[in-house]
């Protein structure tokens, strides 16, 4: 098993959080894993990327010309990377800001409203939670319960508060990506 997974948004959205949690909760699978955050400079508003390997072999490189999914958080993502996407791939697309899908006739699309869902839980800042929901559901990979684990040990205690709505959030997107692959 090698997954590539590549995300991209805006910073402020969470992707290498998002990223950084992937990771350990494939560490805590047992999975061999790499995860390569690229960011710049601006501190909210710059673009933000990472790449994530999860694998039960070596990780011959921690990056990916064609990776086998992709997050793809606003249409700035979508019209810089979209087109990596590997034949067969998964594409989960926050359809709340990428109203449009870009064509994906070898891959596999799936939009989720991610912050839709998120304002309906009452934490936008939760939208990056459901969006790694539908990815995990969708591939199979992990499931809510992995991310929620890992997500609980890298939290600071300080913010646990915020754990149920995580943890919906999660769940939500994953009943998306399950629904999804069930479709496919």
């Amino acid at each position: 098993m090698r997954e590539e997974l590549f995300m991209a948004g805006i910073g402020g959205q969470g992707v290498n959080l998002a990223g950084q949690l992937i990771a350990r909760a494939g560490m805590d699978l047992g999975l061999n894993v790499s995860w390569v955050p690229i960011y710049s400079p601006e501190v909210r508003g710059g673009s933000s990327t990472c790449t994530i390997v999860l694998t039960d072999g070596r990780v011959a490189s921690p990056m990916s010309d064609h990776p086998t999914s992709m997050i793809l958080m606003d249409t700035t993502a979508v019209r810089e990377f979209a087109a990596r996407i590997a034949q067969g791939g998964l594409m989960v697309l926050n359809s709340s800001l990428v109203p449009e899908p870009p064509e994906c006739a070898d891959c596999r699309a799936l939009p989720v409203p991610a912050n839709d869902i998120a304002e309906e839980i009452g934490n936008l800042r939760a939208a990056n939670m459901v969006l790694i929901g539908a990815w995990a559901g969708g591939t199979g990979i992990m499931g809510a319960d992995d991310v929620s684990r890992s997500l609980r040990e890298m939290l600071p205690e300080r913010h646990h508060h915020h754990m149920p709505d995580n943890e919906t959030a999660l769940a939500r997107g994953v009943e998306l990506g399950r629904a999804s692959s069930r479709s496919a």
